[in-house]
């Protein structure tokens, strides 16, 4: 689960097609994950002590930008532009910061093949990738993470959306929402899809506190989750 959820915080993977998309963020379509302590260890041994860190691709998803540039799954991204990526977060926020065109270098660790430089084309983030990560910044995900491989692969279902995680700690946790919560007001606007949802989330002005109305058990409950980090 801690897997799921650390793949659908950093760069939400969604299969490539015609989905509109936010230039707020940059994006690669990659799906990756931190390094347990064990592989930290194995890698300072073998790389050295500067490289005992990194960010895991466990996932590329085709026809995006990390597909053309040829990066795989398996490599271990450990330098963006000549910074150092020490973890997950490190690489979101290098990626979704930079400049939605510009060509960046990619320093990766391959298995069998040492160290290489990979040149990637910074892509917009697609729309439903936004709003997912934007709920996740709230502290809540819109979908269960696991048997999703490819979020956005297909049109998302008609009909009420109920909160699939509350993630632990997180700040919709502080503001008393629950998985299970059938969303009906989002930024004081109506919902009654996924889509609706979404497009919500991508047009938020800042990362202002979010209302929420939410339907639990018949009843109706409204929730105001304080202001998300900036990525």
């Amino acid at each position: 689960m801690r897997r799921a959820l650390a793949g659908l915080l950093l760069l939400l993977a969604v299969a490539a097609g015609p989905a509109a998309a936010v230039t707020r963020w940059g994006w690669l379509g990659v799906r990756i994950r931190d390094l347990s302590e064990q592989e930290m260890d194995d890698i300072s041994k073998k790389h050295g002590l500067r490289e005992g860190f990194g960010a895991l691709i466990v996932d590329v998803i085709k026809e995006t930008p990390a597909d053309s540039a040829g990066l795989k799954s398996g490599d271990l991204v450990v330098a963006f532009k000549d910074r150092p990526v020490v973890d997950t977060r490190a690489l979101q926020r290098y990626v979704s910061t930079s400049g939605v065109g510009e060509t960046v270098t990619l320093t990766v660790l391959r298995a069998e093949q040492g160290r290489r430089s990979v040149q990637v084309r910074i892509a917009p983030m697609p729309e439903a990738v936004a709003a997912d990560r934007v709920a996740a910044e709230y502290g809540f995900l819109l979908r269960e993470p696991e048997g999703q491989p490819e979020l956005g692969g297909a049109k998302p279902p008609a009909g009420p959306v109920s909160v699939a995680v509350v993630l632990p700690k997180g700040r919709a946790e502080a503001a008393g929402l629950l998985a299970g919560d059938i969303l009906v007001e989002v930024d004081g606007k109506p919902v009654a899809s996924l889509d609706a949802v979404r497009e919500v989330l991508v047009e938020l002005p800042e990362r202002g506190p979010l209302s929420l109305v939410v339907r639990r058990d018949r009843e109706r409950f409204a929730f105001v989750i304080q202001a998300a980090q900036s990525p």
